[in-house]
């Protein structure tokens, strides 16, 4: 597959031109930019603690989760994650790490409390996995909601195969995506959903048959990530067996792209790509650099098409 990476001057401001991004979505619902803070809770998984398995998804290293930031209270990782950026005065808080509905709901309530007491966070995302969200945690957070605070629940689904869910040792089904992403809804919740490309035994027409299952239940948002071997995790193990290859940056960012042209563009784009670094990242290097796969991927949208293009209805920042 032929490919020529971008190497011309690349701002988000390009990208906003031809992708329904996070970004753009938030400073129009807010009035300003508005910066996300990465948050660690006293969280566990069920797929580490026994209860569905140990060890976790394969392509996981949770020591890579924030476990240091967790010895912070969530004020002080809020005042840690504001020193690091001077690009926003309003803020979401997001907790990332490890399973984040995982917890007694007078547990989650602390945490989420803690989390919005102050003026300027405007928001909550919560990334979870699709069995771990009981009405009681969803009713939790539309109360944030009803509060007139921003938002999202993160639900990692990664795939919509079940045969590859086993094989990653994932522990859910698409059945529970299916009633996760229902009782959502219910409470009015918006839905980010997490997809992996590049996992093992599946193919460009395997993920985008995941997109296609995924719009089809209804979802709000979308965040793409290349399948990343990182040390610590049984799949790296399988990488230096030769089992497990990771994607190049051309396939990646080609793949990217189609799947963007096929999704609506009212659908929010909040990743088309990850990141992590040495001596954590093992493959691919080029998800070191930040930029790399969002040049690619753009380069491949101004020339093609943007969002929705494949389905008729472009996306365009200035009717948003």
């Amino acid at each position: 597959m032929g490919f020529s990476a971008c190497t011309l001057p690349f701002s988000t401001m390009d990208l906003t031109a031809h992708l329904h991004t996070f970004g753009h979505y938030l400073k129009r619902r807010h009035g300003q930019a508005v910066h996300k803070l990465s948050l660690a809770g006293d969280f566990t998984c069920p797929n580490r603690d026994g209860t569905l398995g140990r060890g976790g998804c394969t392509f996981c290293n949770v020591k890579s989760f924030g476990r240091d930031a967790a010895e912070l209270s969530i004020s002080g990782q809020i005042a840690r994650e504001k020193d690091k950026t001077d690009r926003a005065r309003r803020y979401l808080a997001y907790f990332q790490a490890y399973t984040s509905t995982y917890a007694e709901v007078s547990r989650l309530r602390e945490l989420y409390d803690e989390a919005t007491t102050a003026a300027d966070v405007v928001g909550l995302c919560v990334g979870t996995r699709p069995d771990c969200v009981p009405d009681s945690a969803l009713e939790l957070l539309a109360s944030y909601q009803a509060a007139g605070k921003e938002v999202w629940l993160e639900l990692g689904l990664q795939t919509a195969h079940d045969h590859t869910q086993r094989r990653i040792l994932r522990g859910h089904t698409l059945a529970d995506y299916r009633d996760a992403v229902r009782r959502a809804q219910q409470h009015g919740l918006k839905v980010c959903t997490h997809l992996i490309a590049g996992l093992p035994g599946e193919d460009a027409a395997d993920v985008h048959a995941t997109l296609d299952t995924v719009l089809e239940i209804g979802v709000q948002g979308l965040k793409l990530h290349p399948l990343m071997i990182v040390r610590g995790s049984r799949m790296a193990a399988q990488h230096q067996r030769g089992e497990v290859s990771a994607m190049a940056l051309g396939d990646y960012a080609h793949l990217a792209a189609s799947l963007i042209r096929h999704t609506p563009p009212e659908v929010v784009f909040h990743r088309i790509s990850a990141t992590a670094q040495a001596p954590t990242l093992i493959a691919p290097d080029w998800c070191g650099p930040r930029w790399t796969a969002l040049q690619a991927i753009g380069q491949l949208l101004a020339r093609d098409g943007g969002q929705g293009s494949a389905l008729g209805r472009c996306w365009s920042a200035q009717a948003a």
